[in-house]
């Protein structure tokens, strides 16, 4: 991932520290299909635990090895 995505999906935050903004990746699952298209995008506290993003590609790779 680069900069500007973070910034667009909101994952990279400013904060201010003594008169001087650092900026910082908050933690993220983000899960993105064959096609190039997102279909899971979990951050903060619900990023910690994956089962949501593992589930979301078994998923994907069941409804890709049935066609």
């Amino acid at each position: 991932m680069n900069r500007r995505m973070l910034k667009s999906y909101g994952i990279l935050k400013g904060y201010d520290v003594q008169n001087e903004t650092y900026e910082w990746a908050l933690r993220a699952n983000i899960v993105i299909d064959k096609q190039g298209i997102i279909q899971l995008i979990d951050e903060g506290d619900s990023a910690v635990d994956p089962n949501s993003a593992l589930t979301v590609c078994t998923t994907l790779h069941k409804k890709s090895t049935a066609k």
